[in-house]
């Protein structure tokens, strides 16, 4: 081959190598953002397709938008407002979506989430001063009078409270965190992704193999400083929010005091229910249920489970110790257990 030839094919080779990097750059690939969010909370966004110019700093803007709304660890956010001043006018697009779905699982799940647990969340240790406290049966009866979801009126502009009345929305935060950022996505065009925050978790589409996602569910019978899957389940289209008593608690006088609050007694719920995974379309939703249910323990919330054809796993302990499961049947098919039988 003579000099000229070796020159063409040496262009030629050069020309079909930058088509074909170029052809690549455009084909999805999977990009995995990171942050902290909620104090200490990390959250993790995968998606497939091609890189969205600073969507990072599109997400960590959102949520810290997210958290002047409805943290109550902000002295100046809307919620600290509104506990303070009794009523409010919405500022945000956070506020009234909350309400609402808190309200309809309130209703259907026999009272029992109920966001305005605010003043015996505190009581109990478990708000943002995290003091152990000192609390008597006559302390409980008097919170207990400051309390009810139902005395909460509001509209699409404002709401206001009863004297004294607190609300803390961090059974559900979470996952409508998840959701926030899961409809972030979806405007940029985004089909195919995982939005991860502390655990509660939105899955929409296939991952970078064309597969649903795979999620695993954590063992709660392990120390808290371990961490061991007690299950697999591959999510498409779905979102997964888990809540169980086994990792935020403390011990005081020789007895266990876990942080989900039974609104109905003002004590903190005492029942063989170990954890609690709830399945649905919003994040929100999943993260309510899951911890009405760690309220309620099994046998009702196997009731609202079948009745309401609400998808879950429930992880409890039997008479006998041993740690034993209850699936409903629309997840099975999608579902790995790893230990519970």
């Amino acid at each position: 081959m003579n000099k000229k030839a070796l020159l063409i094919f040496g262009i030629g080779l050069a020309v079909t190598f930058l088509i074909f990097s170029y052809l690549r750059k455009d084909d999805p690939r999977l990009y995995h953002i990171t942050g902290q969010t909620m104090g200490t909370i990390i959250y993790n966004v995968k998606y497939v397709g091609q890189e969205i110019e600073d969507l990072d700093a599109d997400i960590a803007k959102e949520l810290v938008a997210f958290n002047q709304s409805l943290s109550t660890y902000i002295p100046t956010s809307e919620i600290s407002i509104l506990n303070k001043e009794g009523q409010f006018t919405f500022q945000s697009d956070f506020f009234l979506p909350i309400l609402q779905k808190s309200r309809e699982i309130y209703e259907s799940t026999y009272r029992t989430f109920d966001p305005s647990i605010g003043p015996l969340v505190q009581a109990w240790g478990f708000g943002p001063d995290k003091n152990i406290p000192n609390i008597d049966s006559a302390a409980v009866d008097s919170l207990k009078q400051i309390i009810g979801y139902d005395q909460v009126s509001f509209d699409e502009k404002a709401i206001q409270m009863p004297k004294n009345f607190q609300l803390d929305f961090s059974a559900i935060a979470k996952g409508y965190a998840v959701d926030a950022v899961g409809g972030l996505l979806e405007a940029k065009g985004l089909k195919n992704y995982l939005v991860e925050i502390g655990g509660e978790v939105r899955c929409r589409g296939n991952n970078s193999e064309e597969k649903s996602w795979s999620l695993g569910i954590e063992d709660p019978t392990v120390n808290q400083d371990e961490q061991r899957l007690m299950a697999i389940v591959r999510l498409r289209d779905k979102s997964l929010a888990t809540s169980g008593n086994y990792r935020n608690y403390y011990e005081k006088d020789g007895k266990i005091h876990a942080h989900i609050i039974d609104p109905r007694t003002g004590y903190t719920a005492n029942h063989n229910l170990l954890s609690a995974s709830v399945f649905a379309e919003d994040c929100m939703s999943a993260d309510a249920y899951a911890t009405a249910f760690m309220v309620l323990g099994m046998e009702q919330s196997q009731q609202i489970i079948e009745g309401r054809n609400i998808d879950a796993i429930l992880l409890y302990r039997s008479e006998d110790g041993q740690v034993k499961s209850y699936v409903s049947e629309g997840i099975r098919p999608f579902l790995e257990m790893n230990k519970a039988e």
